[in-house]
């Protein structure tokens, strides 16, 4: 499979790789401390959204970097909205 990947998808790959990889680090250390003050709701809303085109688009050109970097990105992202909303000031 992976001779099938031209060298733009492989470039593509590596880069979705270590974009997706620098958000698990944020989401980790929010999930062990429940620290979310320094995390902004209309950032990760707007991001939120943002990657979800970016997942759509990446199913329209038929882009495995493009649909796993975002999709993964997206549950990051949603894990992190979800303890910015239940940890967050009342």
């Amino acid at each position: 499979m992976l001779a099938d990947l031209d060298y733009i998808e492989v470039l593509g790959i590596v880069a979705a790789v270590l974009t997706t990889g620098s958000f698990l680090p944020q989401v980790y250390r929010t999930w062990k401390t429940r620290d979310v003050s320094g995390l902004s709701l209309p950032m990760l809303v707007l991001f939120f959204i943002g990657i979800s085109l970016w997942f759509i688009y990446g199913f329209l050109k038929d882009s495995p970097s493009l649909i796993g970097a975002n999709g993964i990105s997206m549950l990051s992202f949603l894990m992190l909205i979800y303890y910015k909303i239940k940890h967050g000031k009342k």
